[in-house]
């Protein structure tokens, strides 16, 4: 999927998001980039860097499902922020470095799973086997303890008494009564780790992860290893074992590694809210200091540092930042000028009106009608929306988005939730398992709230 042509790209996210053309193609060129860059002699690909970009439009228009639909399109490590979030190193609030953990660390636990999924059914294997030696103890053993009825020594009996004493044949038969669930309810004892770590308070003005050091692995390595024994049913045993096999088989140093290399080569940071850090250039005093101080601290991880994670340095060179903000108050120009020049590629997203409502409302894979429809349909009630109840909700959306604040496609949300609440909620009792939607419909719910502009402000 990362070799996906520009025009490809674009026709991806057209499945998803209405409109937004410019938008599509900038970061659709961002990414092929990165295709093309790898192409090149090695001694010139660490030259070029990546082109950040920087998304301006007001809310709901489909800033951010730009950058997800992107993301999960070409597999690349993705991590959303908002810069509102971090203040400057002094003040309370995270570090910006801490944006490059946060994405190194879910990309580890995500490759973590995808090789704990490639090794599950040798991770099977290993468990199935772990449960029989608990199930077929040695006889002697077994009689010195004394197990009543449905402990390990009534499972041994229960495959031994075809008269087969023979301590191959017993546990194949055992096998194939564990594989058939016979066994499921019978109960073993399993040793499970003992995750509990002692509780450490730290007084700190800044995160943990300013510290430099992870308590938290710190302990564990300094504990010694504890585990408890439980009783539990076998299907619970065997999944747990399972899980338990599966980690250990996963060669967590060859995760860490091709992590690091998929964050430092194709990692994608979305910044939104970028223009709440934004000064308004009106002095050097106030609150716009520490937003200042925000941008300055930024700066040499958009162009390119290297962050210490706990799993080893990552360089944060070839990361494609992608920013977005409103810019309501402030302007673009408003971001320091060493910022304006990381992210050269600017794009204006434009407002949506009833044309892209209605659009949006029927064309993408994940529709908000076909939702709805999806939704009410494992109650057994059919929901059908006709032409001109969609149009009229459509309107409707435009109109109050005018009248109050304008917060984009997500005005729809509010309207479809307020227009079939009661049939969301009638819906496991009412004995009309076919509801038509019409335009009568959409104004006699919404009509009243439409009207009145200051419930619509409180309501929608």
């Amino acid at each position: 999927m990362s070799d996906l042509k520009p025009s490809e790209i674009v026709r991806e996210l057209d499945k998803y998001i209405i409109g937004q053309n410019k938008a599509k193609r900038s970061v659709a060129i961002a990414l092929r980039n990165r295709w093309r860059r790898r192409q090149v002699d090695e001694d010139l690909r660490d030259e070029i860097a990546p082109k950040n970009i920087i998304l301006i439009g007001p809310t709901g228009v489909g800033k951010t499902e730009i950058a997800r639909r992107l993301s999960r399109l070409t597999d690349s490590p993705f991590s959303k922020v908002e810069a509102s979030k971090f203040t400057e190193v002094g003040y309370v609030g995270r570090d910006v470095e801490s944006m490059v953990r946060d994405l190194v660390e879910l990309t580890v636990n995500d490759l973590k799973v995808r090789e704990q999924e490639a090794v599950r059914e040798k991770a099977a294997r290993i468990a199935e086997e772990r449960i029989l030696d608990m199930l077929l103890p040695k006889p002697r053993a077994s009689a010195a303890r004394g197990e009543g009825e449905g402990g390990p020594e009534a499972n041994f009996e229960l495959v031994t008494e075809g008269g087969d004493s023979g301590t191959s044949g017993t546990r194949e038969k055992l096998r194939r009564m564990l594989r058939a669930g016979k066994l499921d309810d019978r109960y073993v004892d399993v040793d499970v780790a003992d995750k509990s770590m002692p509780m450490v308070e730290i007084f700190s003005n800044v995160g943990m992860e300013e510290m430099g050091l992870n308590f938290k692995d710190m302990f564990s390595n300094l504990m010694p290893k504890s585990s408890r024994r439980r009783k539990m049913k076998v299907r619970e045993a065997v999944k747990l074992l399972a899980q338990e096999e599966a980690q250990n088989l996963v060669d967590m140093e060859k995760v860490v590694q091709e992590a690091i290399r998929k964050v430092e080569q194709s990692g994608i940071i979305f910044l939104d809210e970028i223009d709440k850090i934004a000064g308004k250039g009106g002095g050097g005093h106030g609150p716009d200091v520490s937003r200042e101080g925000v941008q300055r601290d930024l700066l040499p991880l958009v162009e390119g540092s290297t962050v210490t994670t706990k799993y080893g340095p990552v360089r944060s060179d070839h990361i494609l930042f992608i920013a977005s903000g409103a810019f309501h108050t402030v302007k673009p120009s408003d971001l320091i000028p060493e910022l304006q020049g990381r992210f050269p590629i600017r794009v204006e997203l434009d407002s949506l009106g009833q044309a892209e409502f209605y659009r949006i409302l029927t064309e993408p894979k994940n529709a908000l009608v076909l939702q709805y429809i999806a939704l009410l349909r494992t109650e057994g009630v059919e929901v059908v929306f006709e032409d001109e109840a969609v149009v009229r909700l459509s309107a409707i959306a435009e109109e109050v988005n005018n009248l109050t604040e304008n917060i984009g496609a997500r005005r729809l949300h509010t309207l479809m939730e307020h227009l079939l609440e009661d049939i969301l909620f009638d819906a496991p009792d009412d004995v009309e398992k076919r509801v038509v939607i019409d335009a009568a419909y959409v104004n006699d719910k919404l009509e009243e709230i439409k009207s009145d502009e200051d419930l619509s402000r409180y309501i929608l």
